[in-house]
C-alpha cells in the first residue's frame, strides 16, 4: 500500500532540493529522504498489521533488509517513527478540514468535511490506522499535543453541526454529542475499508452522508 499524500509531499521537497542545492549535496539529501520515507512506510504497515508494541526495531530492519545499526543511522527510535506517522496523519486531516470554505452553508460544509475525512482514510489507510489505534502509545507530552490537534479538527465538525442547528437544517438536541457521533462513525472506517473493495470514495461518501444526515434529522439532502 502506498501513501499518496506522503509521496506528494516528498516530491515537493525533492524538487526544492534539486533547485536549491549543489548536485552532490542534493543527491545525498534525496537519497536520505527516500530512505526515510521507505522506513516510515514500512513501519506504518507493520504497526498497522501487528500493533506498535508487537513490532520491534529488528522487525522493521528485517523488512527493509537492513542491519539494526543501519536503521539507527536514519532514525533514532521506534517512538520517533510513531510520532512522524501520527503527525503525518494529523496534518492530512487538518489540511482537509482547513481547505473547506467556512462561508459555505452548514450542510454543504459538513458534506465537504465528511468527504475530506474519508479521503484521508482511503488514501492514507496504514497511517490513518496507526493514528486512530496506536497514538495512545506516544509519550504523555506528545499525546497532549496530538489531543490538542484532534480537538481543533473536531471543532470544524462541531461548528458545522451547531450552525446547521441554528439554521434549522439539522435537528438535534445536543450538537456536541452529535458531532462525536459523526466523527466516531467516520473514524471506524479504517477497521473495515480495504483497497480494491466494492465501494469507491464517491460511493462511500454518499452513503455515509446519507446515514449521517438522517441521524441529524436533516431537513434536506
Amino acid at each position: 500500500v502506498s501513501f499518496s499524500v506522503g509521496r506528494a509531499l516528498d516530491v515537493d521537497l525533492i524538487l526544492k532540493a534539486k533547485s536549491s542545492l549543489p548536485n552532490e549535496r542534493s543527491f545525498a539529501i534525496l537519497k536520505e529522504m527516500d530512505r526515510r520515507t521507505e522506513i516510515l512506510t514500512t513501519a506504518g504497515n507493520l504497526f498497522r498489521e501487528r500493533g506498535y508494541h508487537a513490532t520491534s526495531m529488528r522487525d522493521i530492519a528485517g523488512a527493509l533488509e537492513l542491519r539494526g545499526s543501519s536503521l539507527y543511522a536514519h532514525i533514532s527510535s521506534k517512538e520517533e517513527m510513531l510520532r512522524e506517522i501520527v503527525d503525518h496523519a494529523a496534518d492530512a486531516f487538518l489540511a482537509q478540514a482547513n481547505s473547506v470554505d467556512g462561508s459555505l452553508p452548514a450542510d454543504k460544509r459538513l458534506r465537504a468535511l465528511i468527504r475530506g475525512h474519508l479521503e484521508v482514510i482511503v488514501q492514507e489507510l496504514p497511517r490513518a490506522t496507526v493514528f486512530f489505534h496506536e497514538w495512545k502509545f506516544l509519550s504523555d507530552e506528545y499525546k497532549a499535543r496530538i489531543t490538542a490537534r484532534r480537538d481543533a479538527y473536531e471543532c470544524h465538525f462541531r461548528k458545522a453541526v451547531e450552525e446547521g442547528v441554528r439554521e434549522g437544517v439539522f435537528r438535534v438536541e445536543d450538537p456536541k454529542l452529535a458531532t462525536l457521533f459523526v466523527l466516531s462513525s467516520l473514524n471506524w472506517t479504517y477497521q473495515w475499508f480495504h483497497e480494491g473493495g466494492t465501494l469507491s470514495l464517491d460511493e462511500l461518501t454518499e452513503k455515509y452522508t446519507t446515514l449521517i444526515f438522517d441521524a441529524l434529522n436533516a431537513e434536506s439532502q
